[in-house]
Order: C-alpha cells, then sequence, then structure tokens
C-alpha cells in the first residue's frame, strides 16, 4: 500500500509549482521554449530568432518548431503590433487575460457608430481607411457618379466628424431638402415619388440633378424629344398622368399639316405609322406602304420619290395617285408601243397599276 505521507507531499510540491508559474496554470509549455538557464529575462534578439516571417535555423532543428513565438497563437503581430511593448497588452504575466479584439486595446472614437470591428475598416500597418468603396458596397451602398467625389462629412454629419452613424440608403434621407425646394417643376405639389432614382440617375456627375441625369426611360427623351423644359409636355404641372401617345401632343400639328393634308387625307393619328422622333417630322419610317400598298422604300421605286406628293397629287384624299406623272407621260404614243401587245391597253394610272401592283418592269 502507498505511504499517504509521500503522496502528501507530492500533492504540496506540485500545488507549489504551479502557484509559482507567474503565467498561470493554463499556459502548458516548457519554460525552455521562451527562457535560458542564464536569465528568465528573454532579450531582443530572441524574437528575432523566431520571427516566422524569417525564421532562423540551426544545425539540428529551426528555433520556429521548439521556441515560442506570437505565430503560433490566435493573434499573429502584424503591422504596428510587431513594433508595441509586450506590457501594453498583457497587463499581467497571466497571458491569457489578455483579450484579441480590437476594443479591448483601442479606445473607439467613433463611439459605436460603426460597431466594435476596427479591423472592417483598419489594418494593423496604419489607421488609414483604405477600402472606402468597397465598404460601402458591402453596406449596399456604393458610390456612384458624384457620391463617389463627396467627402464623409457631406453625408456623415456629427458633432465630431468622427461619428459615422448609419443614416439609410433611400436618397430621400439626404435630399430631402432638396426635394422640397425644388420648384422647376415643383416636386412636393406634383406628388413626386421620394425615390429619387425613379427620375434622377445615381451615375451622373451632377449635383444639381438636371434634366442631363434624369431617368426618363419611360419615355425616353431622343432626338425631337431632346429638351429640357418639362412644362412644354406637363401641363398646367401634372406630372402624374401625362399620356404618353403622340396624338394627345400634337393634334396641333396634324390638324395644321396640309402637305399633305392628314386631316383631309384621313390619316391615322399614330404619328408613329409614318414618323420617327427625328427633328422635322419627315415620313420615313411608313415602311407599311410596301406591304399594305406599294412598294415604295424597296424594288424600283426605293430611292425615285422625295415627298408623298410625287405620286399623291391631291393632298386631301390619297386614294388618288399618278404613275403617268412621272413614267412617259408626255409620250404616249411610245407607251402605246411598248403595250402594243397588251389586250385592252390604257394610258392611265390605275391600268399601270393593276398590272404592275409591285412596281416591276
Amino acid at each position: 500500500m502507498r505511504n499517504p505521507l509521500l503522496v502528501f507531499v507530492l500533492l504540496v510540491c506540485f500545488a507549489n509549482l504551479s502557484s509559482q508559474n507567474p503565467h498561470g496554470i493554463g499556459l502548458k509549455i516548457d519554460c525552455a521554449s521562451c527562457h535560458s538557464p542564464e536569465s528568465w529575462s528573454i532579450g531582443a534578439d530572441y524574437w528575432k530568432t523566431v520571427d516566422p516571417g524569417n525564421p532562423q535555423t540551426s544545425n539540428t532543428t529551426s528555433p520556429d518548431e521548439v521556441r515560442f513565438h506570437h505565430g503560433k497563437t490566435t493573434f499573429e503581430l502584424t503591422g504596428q503590433h510587431a513594433a508595441v511593448d509586450c506590457r501594453s497588452c498583457h497587463e499581467t504575466l497571466v497571458f491569457s487575460k489578455a483579450a484579441s479584439d480590437c476594443i479591448s486595446c483601442h479606445i473607439d472614437i467613433h463611439q459605436q457608430t460603426v460597431g466594435m470591428d476596427c479591423a472592417r475598416c483598419h489594418n494593423t500597418s496604419h489607421w488609414l481607411v483604405d477600402n472606402i468603396t468597397q465598404l460601402h458596397v458591402e453596406n449596399g451602398f456604393p458610390l456612384l457618379g458624384s457620391h463617389n467625389a463627396a467627402s464623409c462629412i457631406d453625408c456623415h454629419i456629427s458633432e465630431t466628424g468622427l461619428q459615422f452613424h448609419r443614416i439609410g440608403n433611400d436618397c430621400i434621407n439626404c435630399h430631402r431638402d432638396t426635394y422640397e425646394a425644388t420648384t422647376a417643376p415643383n416636386h412636393l405639389a406634383a406628388g413626386f415619388s421620394t425615390d429619387c432614382v425613379a427620375c434622377h440617375d445615381m451615375t451622373a456627375k451632377d449635383w444639381f440633378w438636371t434634366t442631363g441625369g434624369a431617368n426618363h426611360l419611360f419615355f425616353p427623351l431622343t432626338k425631337g424629344h431632346q429638351i429640357t423644359d418639362c412644362a412644354r409636355c406637363h401641363t398646367g404641372g401634372n406630372y402624374t398622368n401625362t399620356p404618353t401617345d403622340c396624338f394627345a401632343c400634337h393634334e396641333a400639328d396634324f390638324r395644321a399639316t396640309t402637305s399633305p393634308d392628314h386631316e383631309a387625307g384621313n390619316f391615322p393619328t399614330n404619328c408613329a405609322a409614318c414618323h420617327n422622333t427625328d427633328p422635322g417630322w419627315n415620313a420615313t419610317d411608313f415602311t407599311q406602304h410596301d406591304q399594305e400598298y406599294f412598294p415604295i422604300y424597296s424594288g424600283n421605286h426605293r430611292g425615285e420619290w422625295n415627298q408623298c406628293t410625287d405620286c399623291h397629287y391631291a393632298s386631301g384624299d390619297f386614294k388618288l395617285f399618278s404613275c403617268t406623272n412621272c413614267h412617259e407621260h408626255n409620250n404616249a404614243g411610245e407607251l402605246a408601243n411598248d403595250h402594243d401587245d397588251v389586250s385592252g391597253y390604257s394610258f392611265s394610272s390605275n391600268a399601270c397599276y393593276s398590272c404592275h401592283p409591285k412596281g416591276e418592269e
């Protein structure tokens, strides 16, 4: 049977040894990993020897394998952390008491307005923030257009200039004063949406929100519609139910046109059937004429006319047309000779069309 006295002595000795460890009982590494027989002090050369970024080797084994360095912990010393005195972080010799979160050592000058994880914005080399663009992308507000040139304090207004309270990603959170002060057009009176990007382009480098940055994709302001006076279409200050059909805006043009007379000719009020948005209202897009009536954009008559009245001589009735105005109208005899094998030949436009419905030879 074991000697009870011996067991007691061993327990006392063990407890005494444990109590002599200034680093606490949680540190389970050999003292020789850091200290030498000459002194308990750890010389500065030691840390150079075990620098994991510049390992020193001996004839037998690498010190990086047998000696302690911070790279073996969960908190590697990089940047400015590698140059600070150990006691700046380790206030006691019980190393496990040193916290690894930034806020435990660094004063939060932002007063918790950006969280407590300094590493989200800063690195260990310096306090400068060089990823502002990426940070805004991650927070759902990319710095596009004029926002990319703005100073942080233009949006994040505080009494210290170091607080960055979240102000929301909706435009109106910053631009409400502009919205309410705008009179051309009056956004508030017209009941405009407070979702600014419905009309304005965030990518436009334009602090004044002019029409150059307006998003009018639902009705593209191009060519003849490229105007800067909104009131020309939005009459009476009403921006909510402005019609988008051509005739609603261009009825006066339709009724005043005499060459040809649209009203007398019973033209459709769908202006886009013949016209595009090019300035001048040239009827260059009525390609339906080729399929529904007679080829004038293709075939032998392509490029052989300039105006509708070249063929439709009666501006009030486009059912009337003339072939003989262009085709040998002064030489009916020659045409008759060319058609001497055609039974019932008649020198008239209707006769031409009945035999040449596509304008072919």
